[in-house]
Protein backbone atom coordinates (compact mmCIF):
# COMPACT_ATOMS: atom_id res chain seq x y z
CA UNK A 1 0.00 0.00 0.00
CA UNK A 2 1.46 3.36 -1.04
CA UNK A 3 1.89 6.32 1.32
CA UNK A 4 0.31 8.72 -1.20
CA UNK A 5 -3.10 9.06 -2.85
CA UNK A 6 -3.52 8.46 -6.57
CA UNK A 7 -6.93 8.84 -8.24
CA UNK A 8 -8.17 5.83 -10.15
CA UNK A 9 -7.97 7.82 -13.40
CA UNK A 10 -4.40 9.05 -12.82
CA UNK A 11 -1.39 7.34 -14.45
CA UNK A 12 1.55 7.32 -12.00
CA UNK A 13 4.61 5.49 -13.34
CA UNK A 14 7.18 6.89 -10.88
CA UNK A 15 8.09 4.98 -7.73
CA UNK A 16 9.50 8.10 -6.05
CA UNK A 17 6.42 9.82 -4.68
CA UNK A 18 6.45 11.27 -1.15
CA UNK A 19 3.95 10.37 1.52
CA UNK A 20 0.71 12.33 1.85
CA UNK A 21 1.00 13.57 -1.75
CA UNK A 22 -2.30 13.65 -3.66
CA UNK A 23 -2.45 13.03 -7.41
CA UNK A 24 -5.82 13.63 -9.03
CA UNK A 25 -7.65 12.43 -12.15
CA UNK A 26 -6.05 12.42 -15.60
CA UNK A 27 -2.62 13.40 -14.26
CA UNK A 28 0.33 11.53 -15.80
CA UNK A 29 3.66 11.16 -13.96
CA UNK A 30 6.48 9.54 -15.97
CA UNK A 31 8.83 6.97 -14.39
CA UNK A 32 11.87 9.23 -13.79
CA UNK A 33 10.04 12.03 -11.97
CA UNK A 34 10.66 12.70 -8.27
CA UNK A 35 7.83 14.20 -6.21
CA UNK A 36 8.17 15.16 -2.55
CA UNK A 37 5.83 14.88 0.40
CA UNK A 38 2.42 16.48 0.95
CA UNK A 39 2.13 17.80 -2.62
CA UNK A 40 -1.14 18.35 -4.48
CA UNK A 41 -1.27 17.67 -8.23
CA UNK A 42 -4.66 18.63 -9.63
CA UNK A 43 -6.46 17.19 -12.68
CA UNK A 44 -4.76 17.14 -16.08
CA UNK A 45 -1.15 17.70 -14.92
CA UNK A 46 1.76 16.14 -16.84
CA UNK A 47 5.17 15.50 -15.23
CA UNK A 48 8.04 14.41 -17.52
CA UNK A 49 10.98 12.20 -16.50
CA UNK A 50 13.74 14.67 -15.58
CA UNK A 51 11.61 16.66 -13.14
CA UNK A 52 12.18 17.12 -9.41
CA UNK A 53 9.40 18.50 -7.21
CA UNK A 54 9.97 19.36 -3.54
CA UNK A 55 7.65 19.11 -0.56
CA UNK A 56 4.27 20.84 -0.08
CA UNK A 57 4.06 21.94 -3.71
CA UNK A 58 0.68 22.76 -5.25
CA UNK A 59 0.26 22.34 -9.00
CA UNK A 60 -3.13 23.35 -10.36
CA UNK A 61 -4.88 21.93 -13.42
CA UNK A 62 -3.47 22.14 -16.92
CA UNK A 63 0.24 22.42 -16.03
CA UNK A 64 3.00 20.48 -17.81
CA UNK A 65 6.49 20.24 -16.32
CA UNK A 66 9.09 19.21 -18.90
CA UNK A 67 12.56 17.67 -18.59
CA UNK A 68 15.04 19.88 -16.72
CA UNK A 69 12.50 21.47 -14.38
CA UNK A 70 13.17 21.68 -10.64
CA UNK A 71 10.51 22.93 -8.23
CA UNK A 72 11.67 23.52 -4.65
CA UNK A 73 9.55 23.28 -1.47
CA UNK A 74 6.33 25.26 -0.86
CA UNK A 75 5.88 26.47 -4.45
CA UNK A 76 2.43 27.28 -5.87
CA UNK A 77 1.85 26.88 -9.63
CA UNK A 78 -1.44 28.28 -10.91
CA UNK A 79 -3.71 26.74 -13.55
CA UNK A 80 -2.39 26.50 -17.10
CA UNK A 81 1.01 28.00 -16.25
CA UNK A 82 3.37 27.05 -19.09
CA UNK A 83 6.96 25.88 -18.71
CA UNK A 84 9.34 25.57 -21.67
CA UNK A 85 12.80 24.01 -22.10
CA UNK A 86 13.84 24.61 -25.73
CA UNK A 87 14.77 28.08 -27.06
CA UNK A 88 14.33 27.09 -30.73
CA UNK A 89 11.89 24.18 -30.93
CA UNK A 90 11.47 22.27 -34.19
CA UNK A 91 9.34 19.23 -34.86
CA UNK A 92 11.37 16.01 -34.53
CA UNK A 93 14.55 17.98 -33.78
CA UNK A 94 15.92 17.81 -30.24
CA UNK A 95 18.69 19.82 -28.54
CA UNK A 96 21.67 18.05 -26.99
CA UNK A 97 20.32 19.12 -23.62
CA UNK A 98 17.24 20.95 -22.46
CA UNK A 99 17.60 24.29 -20.72
CA UNK A 100 16.73 23.92 -17.03
CA UNK A 101 14.12 25.90 -15.11
CA UNK A 102 14.52 26.35 -11.35
CA UNK A 103 11.69 27.64 -9.16
CA UNK A 104 13.02 28.34 -5.67
CA UNK A 105 11.36 27.78 -2.33
CA UNK A 106 8.10 29.56 -1.60
CA UNK A 107 7.62 31.14 -5.04
CA UNK A 108 4.15 31.52 -6.59
CA UNK A 109 3.35 31.42 -10.31
CA UNK A 110 0.02 32.86 -11.43
CA UNK A 111 -2.47 31.38 -13.86
CA UNK A 112 -1.45 31.29 -17.53
CA UNK A 113 2.06 32.62 -16.85
CA UNK A 114 4.76 31.47 -19.30
CA UNK A 115 8.27 30.64 -18.11
CA UNK A 116 10.91 30.62 -20.86
CA UNK A 117 13.84 28.14 -20.92
CA UNK A 118 16.82 28.58 -18.60
CA UNK A 119 14.97 30.79 -16.10
CA UNK A 120 15.50 30.84 -12.33
CA UNK A 121 12.65 32.19 -10.23
CA UNK A 122 13.89 33.39 -6.86
CA UNK A 123 12.78 32.47 -3.38
CA UNK A 124 9.26 33.69 -2.49
CA UNK A 125 8.94 35.58 -5.79
CA UNK A 126 5.44 36.27 -7.14
CA UNK A 127 4.72 35.86 -10.87
CA UNK A 128 1.54 37.60 -11.97
CA UNK A 129 -1.20 35.92 -14.00
CA UNK A 130 -0.39 35.87 -17.70
CA UNK A 131 3.17 37.15 -17.23
CA UNK A 132 5.81 36.08 -19.77
CA UNK A 133 9.03 35.58 -17.84
CA UNK A 134 12.05 36.12 -20.09
CA UNK A 135 14.72 36.86 -17.45
CA UNK A 136 15.69 35.50 -14.05
CA UNK A 137 13.44 36.77 -11.27
CA UNK A 138 15.16 37.95 -8.04
CA UNK A 139 14.19 36.66 -4.62
CA UNK A 140 10.93 38.19 -3.31
CA UNK A 141 10.28 40.16 -6.53
CA UNK A 142 6.77 40.71 -7.90
CA UNK A 143 6.70 40.61 -11.73
CA UNK A 144 3.87 41.16 -14.20
CA UNK A 145 3.38 41.78 -17.91
CA UNK A 146 4.87 40.72 -21.23
CA UNK A 147 7.81 40.74 -20.97
CA UNK A 148 7.57 40.47 -17.19
CA UNK A 149 8.85 43.49 -15.24
CA UNK A 150 9.39 43.99 -11.54
CA UNK A 151 6.72 46.17 -9.97
CA UNK A 152 7.54 45.59 -6.31
CA UNK A 153 8.86 43.22 -3.68
CA UNK A 154 6.92 40.90 -1.39
CA UNK A 155 6.46 42.12 2.19
CA UNK A 156 8.22 45.46 1.64
CA UNK A 157 6.86 48.56 3.37
CA UNK A 158 6.95 51.48 0.95
CA UNK A 159 7.92 54.89 2.31
CA UNK A 160 6.92 57.52 -0.24
CA UNK A 161 8.73 60.79 0.32
CA UNK A 162 7.55 64.09 -1.14
CA UNK A 163 8.88 67.58 -1.60
CA UNK A 164 6.74 68.74 1.32
CA UNK A 165 8.43 66.38 3.80
CA UNK A 166 9.79 67.81 7.00
CA UNK A 167 12.12 66.39 9.64
CA UNK A 168 9.18 65.05 11.62
CA UNK A 169 8.10 62.98 8.64
CA UNK A 170 11.64 61.63 8.24
CA UNK A 171 11.64 60.68 11.90
CA UNK A 172 8.35 58.87 11.49
CA UNK A 173 9.65 57.05 8.39
CA UNK A 174 12.72 55.89 10.29
CA UNK A 175 10.45 54.53 13.00
CA UNK A 176 8.61 52.54 10.34
CA UNK A 177 11.71 51.10 8.64
CA UNK A 178 12.07 47.62 10.08
CA UNK A 179 15.42 46.85 8.44
CA UNK A 180 18.23 46.91 10.95
CA UNK A 181 20.22 50.18 11.14
CA UNK A 182 18.93 51.55 7.82
CA UNK A 183 18.12 55.24 8.22
CA UNK A 184 16.86 58.24 6.23
CA UNK A 185 18.59 61.61 6.62
CA UNK A 186 17.16 65.03 5.77
CA UNK A 187 20.12 67.14 4.60
CA UNK A 188 20.17 70.90 5.18
CA UNK A 189 18.67 72.85 2.28
CA UNK A 190 18.63 76.54 1.46
CA UNK A 191 16.27 77.96 -1.17
CA UNK A 192 15.59 81.42 -2.56
CA UNK A 193 14.75 83.05 -5.88
CA UNK A 194 18.13 82.02 -7.28
CA UNK A 195 17.50 78.30 -6.70
CA UNK A 196 18.26 75.72 -4.03
CA UNK A 197 21.37 74.31 -2.35
CA UNK A 198 21.83 71.13 -0.33
CA UNK A 199 24.94 70.49 1.75
CA UNK A 200 26.36 67.44 3.53
CA UNK A 201 29.15 67.98 6.08
CA UNK A 202 31.20 64.84 6.62
CA UNK A 203 31.59 65.18 10.35
CA UNK A 204 28.07 66.49 10.94
CA UNK A 205 25.50 65.43 8.32
CA UNK A 206 26.81 62.01 7.31
CA UNK A 207 27.15 58.84 9.41
CA UNK A 208 30.70 58.17 8.12
CA UNK A 209 33.56 59.85 6.26
CA UNK A 210 33.37 58.86 2.56
CA UNK A 211 36.41 57.49 0.75
CA UNK A 212 34.72 57.05 -2.62
CA UNK A 213 31.84 58.53 -4.62
CA UNK A 214 30.16 57.22 -7.77
CA UNK A 215 27.04 58.06 -9.73
CA UNK A 216 24.50 55.91 -11.55
CA UNK A 217 22.78 57.62 -14.49
CA UNK A 218 21.42 57.05 -18.00
CA UNK A 219 19.60 53.96 -16.72
CA UNK A 220 17.65 52.87 -19.83
CA UNK A 221 14.67 51.34 -18.03
CA UNK A 222 13.01 50.84 -14.66
CA UNK A 223 14.59 47.39 -14.37
CA UNK A 224 16.61 46.34 -11.35
CA UNK A 225 20.17 47.48 -10.65
CA UNK A 226 22.38 46.88 -7.64
CA UNK A 227 21.25 43.62 -6.01
CA UNK A 228 24.16 43.13 -3.62
CA UNK A 229 25.36 43.63 -0.08
CA UNK A 230 28.70 44.78 1.35
CA UNK A 231 30.58 42.94 4.06
CA UNK A 232 32.23 45.99 5.61
CA UNK A 233 31.50 49.04 3.45
CA UNK A 234 28.93 51.66 4.50
CA UNK A 235 26.94 53.55 1.83
CA UNK A 236 24.95 56.78 1.68
CA UNK A 237 22.60 57.18 -1.30
CA UNK A 238 21.18 60.44 -2.67
CA UNK A 239 19.09 60.73 -5.81
CA UNK A 240 20.36 64.11 -6.94
CA UNK A 241 18.05 64.23 -9.95
CA UNK A 242 14.75 62.49 -10.62
CA UNK A 243 13.74 59.57 -8.43
CA UNK A 244 14.37 55.90 -7.80
CA UNK A 245 13.36 53.25 -5.27
CA UNK A 246 15.68 51.30 -2.97
CA UNK A 247 14.65 47.94 -1.51
CA UNK A 248 16.63 47.08 1.63
CA UNK A 249 16.71 43.64 3.24
CA UNK A 250 18.50 42.43 6.39
CA UNK A 251 17.54 38.78 5.86
CA UNK A 252 14.53 39.10 8.16
CA UNK A 253 12.72 42.32 7.24
CA UNK A 254 12.36 44.17 3.96
CA UNK A 255 11.41 47.76 3.11
CA UNK A 256 11.12 49.91 0.00
CA UNK A 257 12.17 53.55 0.19
CA UNK A 258 11.65 56.22 -2.46
CA UNK A 259 14.46 58.75 -3.00
CA UNK A 260 13.05 61.71 -4.90
CA UNK A 261 15.01 64.84 -4.03
CA UNK A 262 18.66 65.82 -3.44
CA UNK A 263 18.09 66.71 0.22
CA UNK A 264 17.06 63.16 1.16
CA UNK A 265 19.76 60.57 1.91
CA UNK A 266 19.55 56.88 2.74
CA UNK A 267 22.17 55.21 4.92
CA UNK A 268 22.91 51.52 4.23
CA UNK A 269 25.16 49.77 6.77
CA UNK A 270 27.20 46.67 5.94
CA UNK A 271 25.36 43.34 5.54
CA UNK A 272 22.14 44.86 4.23
CA UNK A 273 21.01 43.64 0.82
CA UNK A 274 20.23 46.60 -1.45
CA UNK A 275 18.31 46.69 -4.73
CA UNK A 276 17.70 49.77 -6.89
CA UNK A 277 14.87 50.09 -9.40
CA UNK A 278 12.04 52.33 -10.62
CA UNK A 279 14.51 54.87 -12.02
CA UNK A 280 12.72 57.87 -13.48
CA UNK A 281 13.78 59.38 -16.78
CA UNK A 282 17.19 61.10 -16.42
CA UNK A 283 17.53 60.05 -12.76
CA UNK A 284 20.99 60.42 -11.21
CA UNK A 285 21.84 58.42 -8.08
CA UNK A 286 24.94 59.47 -6.13
CA UNK A 287 26.49 56.93 -3.77
CA UNK A 288 29.03 57.81 -1.08
CA UNK A 289 31.05 54.83 0.18
CA UNK A 290 33.15 54.46 3.32
CA UNK A 291 35.92 52.49 1.55
CA UNK A 292 37.73 52.26 -1.76
CA UNK A 293 36.46 49.75 -4.29
CA UNK A 294 37.15 46.16 -3.26
CA UNK A 295 35.46 43.37 -5.27
CA UNK A 296 35.91 40.98 -2.35
CA UNK A 297 33.67 43.17 -0.19
CA UNK A 298 30.66 42.53 -2.44
CA UNK A 299 28.13 39.74 -1.89
CA UNK A 300 26.23 39.35 -5.16
CA UNK A 301 24.34 36.13 -4.44
CA UNK A 302 21.35 36.36 -2.10
CA UNK A 303 21.73 32.81 -0.79
CA UNK A 304 25.38 33.51 0.07
CA UNK A 305 24.24 36.70 1.83
CA UNK A 306 21.79 34.72 3.98
CA UNK A 307 24.42 32.08 4.82
CA UNK A 308 26.92 34.72 5.94
CA UNK A 309 24.27 36.45 8.04
CA UNK A 310 23.40 33.22 9.80
CA UNK A 311 27.06 32.35 10.26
Amino acid sequence: MSDYFSHANALVESQRIGKKTRIWAFTHVLPGAVIGEDCNLCDHVFIENDVVIGNRVTIKSGVQLWDGTTIEDDVFIGPNATFTNDDFPRSKQYPKEFLPILVKRGASIGANATILPGITIGQCAMIGAGAVVTKNVPHHAIVVGNPARIIGYVNSLQHVSSHTSVKEKISQSNDDISVKNVKLYELPQASDLRGSLTVAEYSKSLPFVPQRVFMVFDVPSKDVRGEHAHRTCHQFLICVKGSCAIVVDDGISRAEISLDRPSLGLYLPPMVWGTQYKYSHEAVLMVLASALYDPNDYIRDYDTFLKELHA
